[in-house]
């Protein structure tokens, strides 16, 4: 009978940090070590010792700290060749680094014993049983990774079988299978967890690469197959294309397949997980992410939304707040009255499926998007619109009377300037500002302008700008849709503007960001 117990153990800050492009300082790593302990995980590997010395210090911070939930690993490798496991640097590192489980990586795969490390085979078994042995000596849980596990069994299943073997002699508390390239289907993990698991005691793992795009499916093989510790990143960061991503198989292995690996209580805090650490890490979070992307509970398709306002669970495997996630109706010419229904309730709007209304705003939806607009992202555009039908076309509360970009400069540097003239009732502000470019300028001038008379807007700023040519064959022409994204560092919203010149596209979308921010709907 399988265990419903898992264990999860977390390589984000090692495994993880060797992602391209992913780089976490001291205070980077204590701080993600502090939510992945709140969140519940068993085991928190923080680093190799041996590889640099910031490793070395967040080992020393986390010897002071209290850890609720989590043990600290130390990683690093079986001793050298030739080299008595008391004399070798490394292993004497692990043990200073005074984690309470230390992780051992050994080779499994013949290719490498003989090619990479040139050592015999019956020395690199000594090398896996002295290294264990002396680590259980001095009292540590150790957890064996075995490399290449699987690629090694392919080619010779007796020596894969012996290596482990020698692992589970000297005491190690988890053989942990690896699929070090990513290259396994799951019905090979399958096979070869079954096999290993029929021939050893002690407990097995699995740590998957997802290089073939089956990081997560392998891990769940495993699981099956009788494996009950997983290792893996927030997110599905790792080398090359990354590890098996620990934000799907967390609640999947919840929600799925009835086997605990976190407290439930953690599981809506799942989204919030995997955001902070993006934070931290400086990535942008992908939207399209199983269970915790802004896409994940997203529908578009008029007959889905339609479903799911009857019976939410038609379209969705799982409820979004489970996981901390939300469902969301997007409006576009694809939508039905019932998509704006749904946006119209959910930005504030309250409006019956027959109302003249109704059909006017869906109708003036499926028109600008035809023409080059588009309001997935750019929600608070949207809700003006809807403003605009509902209260009968409402008194602005601000316009642009007149505005004029000019750029100046040499080879070396440019300044770009912006003058708006912006009418609040009966007053009129003439603004002039520099900015790094010509929408960076556009946006200084408006917001000055408009604080006068709106000290709040003070507060807002752009968090992203992005610009689409909508047909390129009319070359310089073309007509341009720009999304802009927009804060007061509370809230974000999204604009868009639509026009054959880039600027006018981005003064209309900077028009719409202000008057949302100044919406008491808003």
């Amino acid at each position: 009978m399988k265990s419903k117990q898992l264990e999860i153990y977390d390589t984000t800050l090692r495994d993880g940090a060797q992602a391209e492009g992913i780089n976490f300082s001291l205070t980077d790593k204590l701080r993600i070590a502090d939510r992945l302990d709140q969140f519940g995980v068993q085991y928190i590997e923080g680093g190799w010792p041996g590889s640099n010395p910031k490793d070395m210090e967040f080992f020393r911070h986390a010897a002071r700290r209290r850890w609720k939930h989590a043990k600290i690993a130390s990683f690093g490798f079986t001793r050298k060749k030739g080299v008595a496991v008391e004399d070798d640097q490394q292993i004497q590192m692990l043990l200073d680094a005074e984690t309470p489980v230390i992780t051992v990586v050994g080779k499994t795969w013949l290719l490498h014993v003989n090619e990479v490390l040139r050592v015999r085979p019956d020395e690199n078994l000594g090398m896996i049983g002295d290294t264990i042995r002396y680590l259980k000596d001095h009292g540590r849980i150790v957890i064996y990774d075995a490399e290449h596990s699987f690629d090694g069994f392919k080619d010779e299943p007796d020596y894969a079988f012996a290596t482990w073997q020698a692992a589970e002699k000297a005491g190690a508390d988890v053989i942990c299978l690896c699929d070090t390239n990513g290259g396994c289907l799951p019905s090979e993990i399958t096979r070869i967890t079954a096999a290993a698991k029929g021939r050893l005691n002690a407990r097995l793992g699995i740590h998957t690469h997802n290089d073939a795009g089956f990081g997560v499916a392998n891990a769940i093989a495993a699981l099956d197959a009788g494996a009950d510790h997983i290792q893996g990143t927030i997110n599905g960061y790792g080398e090359r294309t990354g590890n098996c991503n620990l934000t799907s198989i967390i609640p999947t292995v919840h929600f799925k397949l009835g086997r605990s690996g976190v407290p439930a209580k953690s599981l809506p805090k799942l989204k919030e997980l995997s955001e902070f650490v993006d934070e931290i890490a400086n990535v942008r979070h992908d939207p399209r992410q199983p269970w915790v992307g802004q896409t994940a509970f997203a529908h578009k398709g008029g007959i889905h939304v339609h479903a799911i306002e009857r019976v939410a669970r038609s379209y969705e495997h799982i409820q979004p707040e489970s996981v901390g996630n939300f469902r969301r109706v997007l409006v576009s010419d694809m939508s039905g009255r019932t998509n704006i229904l749904l946006k119209a309730a959910e930005l504030g709007f309250k409006l019956s499926p027959d109302a003249p209304q109704t059909r006017a705003i869906t109708a003036r939806v499926k028109e600008l998007e035809s023409v080059g607009y588009e309001y997935e992202a750019a929600e608070a555009s949207l809700a003006l619109l809807i403003r605009g039908v509902v209260d009968n076309n409402p008194e602005l509360l601000f316009s642009v009377d007149d505005y004029h970009v000019s750029m100046r400069g040499n080879a070396k540097s440019s300044t770009c300037e912006a003058t708006v003239k912006v009418r609040v009732g009966k007053k009129v502000h003439h603004t002039v500002a520099d900015g790094d470019g010509p929408v960076n300028a556009l946006d200084g001038a408006l917001r000055s302008a408009l604080a006068k008379s709106f000290p709040k807007l003070k507060k807002i700023s752009l968090t992203d700008y992005k610009v689409r040519i909508l047909d390129g064959l009319a070359g310089t022409a073309a007509k341009t849709r720009v999304l802009i994204a927009s804060t007061d560092g509370k809230r974000q919203w999204g604009t868009v503007g639509v026009s054959e010149n880039i600027i006018t596209a981005s003064l209309q979308a900077l028009v719409d960001s202000l008057e949302y921010a100044l919406l008491d709907k808003a």
